[in-house]
């Protein structure tokens, strides 16, 4: 069973090791000042979205919608509710690492409210991600268009926060390489994945599809991060970051949901290495400079660099500069200024050599990205 902390406990032991990939049995404000400041990289938070339902809800048929009616999606008003908010995002900000992100899930009752929230307390708001279900609810009282989409706020810890993980080549090479949009399509939760008890009735009442964690999680997270779900429910969050061989940590309160949550995550098996490493492009590799190619001797002062087809030749300098015909540069301003271009992608215009054949520069530079990859 997947480790079940009592929040008693958890204030005596601070050390990551006792709590992370463990659901903190407690209320989720107090839980999270239990925390250590900076200690989690993502967060996936489905707040209670304080519905408003106005008495009970019949299909045509007269049968009873088993609807959201639990006592902790009850708030006795909106005042309440956004002090509620506010705590909670508090908190979580605290906990969350500088260059972190969170998200938030909610209806079009609370996710507004939420927003404007999270801008308050200086979140900067990155997207707004549609969830389109493909199996939504029917209006059954037919006064209203029917509910068929939920709203995530994605946003980083503030504005001054560049360095977020976003897994943008990866995501557009699953999506038939065009860009992944803000739109996405999933049913909700059904079938065999949906939990039950013993009654056959539903475990917890908005059960959120894994599908739709594992984007979420894919898109901004790397394995071993520690994603922190303040509202863990029925574990989805813990299934899938543990499968996706994250780290995760859950806040919940109510004993039943930590129940059934600890057998999921127990019975779920994380992905190989090879299934987990995440597809970066150019823009995610460590940035190389010309001059730390020969500081590593993989080339030299004097050396003659020409362009694959032997057009243009120039020789490298001590100080890391190009020169050509009385003119001296980057490798990229030379490479344009010898082609009479505006413009010029000095790693791949210019060649060495290698006794053989040429060779690009851009393989020198790819030698020692390896050797960082190695140290980190």
């Amino acid at each position: 069973m997947a480790a079940v902390l009592p929040l008693a406990d958890l204030k005596q032991q601070v050390r990551p090791d006792t709590w992370l990939n463990s659901i903190i049995k407690g209320d989720c404000v107090a839980a999270l000042e239990a925390l250590p400041d900076h200690s989690v990289d993502a967060i996936f938070a489905d707040p209670p979205y304080n519905l408003q339902l106005g008495g009970t809800l019949h299909r045509p048929d007269q049968s009873l919608v088993d609807a959201v009616d639990d006592d902790w999606d009850q708030f006795a008003s909106f005042e309440a509710y956004d002090a509620f908010t506010r705590a909670w995002l508090l908190a979580c900000r605290r906990v969350l690492k500088p260059h972190g992100t969170i998200w938030v899930i909610g209806s079009y009752h609370n996710i507004f409210r939420v927003g404007a929230m999270m801008q308050d307390l200086n979140f900067w708001l990155l997207n707004d991600i549609v969830w389109r279900k493909t199996n939504p609810m029917p209006n059954f009282k037919g006064r209203r268009f029917q509910n068929a989409h939920e709203t995530m706020i994605w946003a980083s810890r503030d504005a001054k926060a560049k360095s977020y993980t976003f897994n943008y080549d990866a995501l557009k090479a699953s999506n038939d390489d065009v860009q992944m949009r803000s739109d996405w399509l999933f049913p909700i939760c059904s079938g065999n994945e949906r939990l039950k008890g013993e009654d056959g009735k539903k475990v917890h009442p908005t059960q959120k599809p894994e599908a739709l964690l594992a984007r979420v999680i894919m898109a901004s997270t790397k394995p071993g991060d520690v994603i922190l779900d303040p509202f863990f429910g029925s574990g989805t969050t813990g299934a899938v970051a543990k499968r996706l061989g994250r780290n995760f940590v859950g806040i919940e309160r109510e004993q039943d949901y930590i129940d059934a949550a600890a057998a999921r995550i127990e019975a779920v098996e994380p992905l190989g290495k090879a299934e987990l490493t995440v597809m970066t492009g150019k823009k995610a590799e460590p940035r190389v400079a010309f001059t730390t190619l020969l500081e590593a001797g993989l080339v030299r002062p004097g050396q003659v660099l020409t362009d694959e087809r032997r057009r243009y030749s120039a020789i490298i300098r001590a100080d890391g500069t190009l020169a050509a015909n009385g003119e001296a540069g980057s490798i990229h301003r030379l490479g344009a200024k010898v082609q009479g271009f505006d413009a010029c992608n000095g790693w791949t215009f210019w060649h060495f050599d290698d006794g053989q054949s040429l060779q690009p520069i851009d393989a020198l530079r790819a030698i020692i990205r390896n050797d960082l990859a190695k140290l980190g």
